[in-house]
């Protein structure tokens, strides 16, 4: 016997303008909540790509890699806050909304960068300033691992049935998006600004821009609708309604470390690596990062449709397998090379792989979780992965270099991206097991209908 129609259980099918004025809505929400999702990664990477200049303020002793060792534990202490944010603002957007854990993240970022820009450095209150340094990313790492589940979450559920992948892949073009802007505000104070200007006191100009756009980015989440919520309202949010699905969870764990790691290594790390091993100039590797970055976040949307073809099974099993042969190879060539043509074909080639996970990293991890415990799934999972791997990317790197072992390095990434093909092999496929589709739409309801008249 077949299915039910909408007529026949009493829905009216939505006629073609009301199909086209659902789907302007929906690619309006997507538009709002990238927008802030860039402005938020935007600030958190600030600090990343402003390292090199402001690690003498805070950390006036030792050489230039003890000084971004320094530095890069900072930055790794931001990432272990992100557990919390992911569990705090999870559960907000699960019991209260997505609209309101968004809102109040961007506020919460707003502030952090803030405080940024305007801290006193070591010369001036001593072994007080790294202290504040830290306290002030605790703050972004708070915001920043609540905006990940959420905005994934919210672009999730309000992306168009059978393209939910190209729709999606938005949170990836906006977050490399904040990372290029990042990119884009350094290679341009570099051209009007001399090293010792930037040094002494341009570095804080971007934390000042930061806080700006995050109160634009304020405006935009406001104006945005929420999504529809479903599920026991009791246990919305909470770890005992999550703990019903920790398969799923070990799982997004799993691949998420890989993908976070190599990502990190790939982005943020590597234009220490170009300066710090490979020798190349500050300038020049700055710029060849910006195209890197450029290209990376164009071709995000692209691997998003294509996991809405080949599903998104097929672009995690990519991802991982080509990762683990890829590693060794590039980062052992891009260690001797001063070319930065060739660096930049190589960086972009490493990424292009990447994107077959970075495409669909939201909708792949929200496709696996409930309603009610799909901001909280979501965000958890990929912040302590974060925390554990993607945050530490830089400070291990850098670890093993200091000890005269750096190509050790590479191996460790390797080895997590072997552990992610694993993790992708067995999987659920979304396609059979996932949630997504009937959740925040307009199929759910008429899936609630469907199993009323049946009962």
């Amino acid at each position: 016997m077949s299915a039910p129609t909408a007529g026949q259980i009493g829905i009216a099918p939505m006629s073609a303008e009301d199909e086209a004025a659902d789907r302007k809505r929906r690619i309006m929400a997507i538009v709002g909540s990238s927008s802030g999702n860039l402005v938020e990664w935007y600030d958190f990477y600030c600090y990343a790509f402003f390292a090199l200049y402001f690690a003498p303020a805070f950390f006036p002793k030792g050489d230039a890699t003890s000084q971004l060792l320094q530095t890069a534990g900072i930055f790794a202490v931001g990432f272990f806050m992100r557990p919390i944010g992911g569990w705090l603002f999870g559960r907000i957007a699960d019991r209260v909304g997505r609209r309101t854990s968004m809102v109040i993240s961007v506020l919460m970022m707003c502030f952090g960068s803030l405080l940024i820009g305007i801290l006193p450095t070591y010369a001036t209150v001593g072994t007080l300033a790294p202290v504040l340094l830290l306290l002030a990313r605790m703050l972004q790492g708070l915001s920043v691992g609540g905006e990940y589940g959420t905005s994934a979450t919210y672009m999730s559920e309000v992306a168009i049935k059978g393209k939910r992948g190209f729709f999606a892949s938005f949170q990836y073009v906006t977050l490399i998006g904040g990372q290029l802007l990042a990119s884009l505000v350094l290679v341009s104070l570099q051209a009007v600004m001399t090293g010792d200007e930037l040094t002494a006191w341009g570095w804080r100009i971007p934390f000042f821009i930061g806080a700006a756009l995050a109160v634009v980015a304020l405006y935009l989440r406001r104006s945005l609708a929420e999504t529809k919520e479903g599920g026991d309202k009791e246990e919305a949010g909470t770890f005992s309604a999550l703990f019903k699905h920790w398969r799923a969870f070990c799982v997004v764990l799993a691949y998420t470390a890989g993908g976070s790691l190599s990502f990190y290594t790939f982005t943020t790390y590597m234009q220490k690596y170009l300066v710090n091993t490979a020798g190349m100039p500050k300038t020049t590797a700055s710029q060849t990062m910006t195209f890197v970055l450029l290209v990376y976040m164009l071709i995000q949307p692209i691997f998003g449709a294509l996991s809405d073809k080949i599903g998104r099974k097929a672009n995690m099993i990519l991802y991982s397998g080509l990762g683990t042969l890829m590693v060794v190879p590039l980062m052992s060539i891009l260690g001797t090379n001063k070319d930065p043509y060739l660096a930049f074909a190589l960086i972009t080639l490493g990424l292009a792989v990447i994107s077959f996970y970075t495409g669909i990293s939201g909708i792949v991890k929200a496709e696996l979780f409930p309603t009610n415990v799909r901001a909280l799934g979501v965000g958890l999972s990929y912040a302590l992965a974060n925390a554990m791997f993607g945050g530490t990317a830089e400070l291990v790197a850098l670890w093993f270099k200091d000890a005269g072992m750096e190509s050790t390095f590479f191996w460790y990434v390797t080895v997590m991206l072997a552990i992610a093909f694993v993790a992708s092999l067995i999987m659920p496929n979304p396609k059979v097991h996932g949630y997504l589709d009937g959740a925040g739409t307009v199929e759910e309801a008429l899936g609630k209908k469907r199993a009323l008249a049946h009962a």
